[in-house]
C-alpha cells in the first residue's frame, strides 16, 4: 500500500510518499481502508514535539473509511471515523475504542475532519471548560479547523462566541457558522473590545489556539472565574507573563490540551462523552465539520503547503481514492 512518510530534521520536515505493507491488526483494533483523512497543523510542527528531529514516521492523524477486518462489534463494510496513527494511507489501524460508526448523512470528507478537532474541543469546552448556555466563549485563530470546531460546539451548546483572526474575510465568512462578534486583531490587542461586547465583564472560557505572544491578552479579557485552554502554538512562542494578580483575585482557572503524554486508555476513555454530548449534533447537521478544501492523495505536499500559507477556513481533507 501506499503511505506518506515525514522525515524531521533540525531545521525543516520534508515529506515522502511509500510503499509499504498494508498493516495487521492486532487484538482490539481495527484495519480501516482509508477514505479521507485531515491535516493538522501541529503535526507538521517540528516545536510541537510530536517526532523527534532525525526521525521518519508515517504520519496523519484522523480519518473515515470502511472497516476491512472488525472487532468490538464492527464488522467488514461498516463506516467508521476516528483517530489514528498513519492516517495518510491507503490503509491504517484503529483502536476500536476510539472508532466511532459514521452517521448516513455524512460524507468520508465529513468523516475525517470530525475525530481529532472535535474530540480536542469536547474537552476543552464540556470536560474542562464547562461552557454553559448562555455564557461568553473567546478563540483566538478562530479560522482554523480547531477554532472553527470550537465555534460551532459552543452554538450547538448555546453560548456565544467572539473569535480572532488576521483576516476580516475569514471572520466574515465565520458569520454564516454563528459568530456573534469578529475581531480583526493579528497580533492581540482585543482586551477594549471583548469588554465591550460582554458588557465589561469579560468572557467565561478561552481557547488559545494562537501561543504566547496573546496569553496575557487573553487573561486580561478573561471574567470572574474565567477558564483559559491552551491547545495551540502556531506563533512559536512558548513562554508568557502571568499576572498573578488576576489570577488569584478573579479566581481564574488555566489548563492545557493535548493528547502528546496521555495513554491510548486516557484517550479513549473521553470518546463515549462526546458521543453522547457532541454527536447527536453531528448526526442532525446542528453541527456540519466546515471543510476548506480537498486534495487527491498525491498531493499532500500542496494541502500543507496551503496550511502552512495560512489560507484556510477550516479542515484541509487528503481523498484517498
Amino acid at each position: 500500500m501506499k503511505s506518506w512518510f515525514m522525515q524531521a530534521q533540525a531545521s525543516a520536515a520534508t515529506l515522502e510518499l511509500r510503499e509499504v505493507p498494508v498493516p495487521g491488526p492486532g487484538a482490539g483494533e481495527l484495519l480501516v481502508r482509508m477514505r479521507a483523512a485531515s491535516l493538522n497543523r501541529g503535526e507538521f510542527i517540528l516545536g510541537h514535539g510530536l517526532q523527534k528531529t532525525g526521525t521518519s514516521k508515517a504520519i496523519g492523524a484522523e480519518g473515515a473509511g470502511e472497516v476491512v477486518r472488525g472487532d468490538g462489534g464492527f464488522g467488514a463494510g461498516d463506516r467508521v471515523m476516528g483517530r489514528c496513527a498513519g492516517a495518510f494511507s491507503e490503509y491504517a489501524l484503529m483502536d476500536v475504542r476510539e472508532a466511532i460508526r459514521m452517521p448516513d448523512s455524512l460524507t468520508y470528507a465529513q468523516g475525517a475532519s470530525i475525530p481529532l478537532a472535535f474530540l480536542v474541543v469536547h474537552d476543552m469546552l464540556v470536560q474542562q471548560g464547562r461552557l454553559r448556555a448562555g455564557e461568553w466563549l473567546l478563540v483566538t485563530g478562530v479560522s482554523s479547523g480547531v477554532g472553527v470546531a470550537s465555534l460551532q460546539a459552543a452554538k450547538a451548546l448555546g453560548a456565544r462566541v467572539i473569535g480572532t483572526s488576521g483576516s476580516p474575510q475569514k471572520l466574515e465568512r465565520l458569520r454564516s457558522e454563528g459568530l456573534d462578534v469578529g475581531l480583526v486583531a493579528p497580533n492581540g490587542g482585543f482586551h477594549d473590545a471583548v469588554m465591550e461586547a460582554t458588557g465589561g465583564k469579560g468572557v467565561n472560557l478561552v481557547v488559545n489556539a494562537v501561543g504566547g505572544t496573546v496569553f496575557a491578552e487573553c487573561v486580561r479579557a478573561m471574567a470572574f472565574e474565567g477558564r483559559l485552554a491552551t491547545v495551540g502554538y502556531v506563533d512559536d512562542t512558548l513562554e508568557a507573563t502571568i499576572d498573578l494578580q488576576a489570577l488569584h483575585t478573579r479566581r481564574l482557572t488555566l489548563f492545557g490540551v493535548s493528547n502528546k503524554l496521555r495513554t491510548k486508555e486516557q484517550r479513549a476513555s473521553g470518546v463515549p462523552a462526546f458521543m453522547r454530548d457532541l454527536m447527536p449534533a453531528i448526526a442532525d447537521g446542528r453541527i456540519r465539520p466546515v471543510i476548506d478544501s480537498s486534495y487527491p492523495f498525491e498531493k499532500l505536499p500542496d494541502a500543507r503547503e496551503r496550511m502552512d500559507a495560512n489560507r484556510h477556513v477550516g479542515k484541509i481533507v487528503l481523498e484517498i481514492a
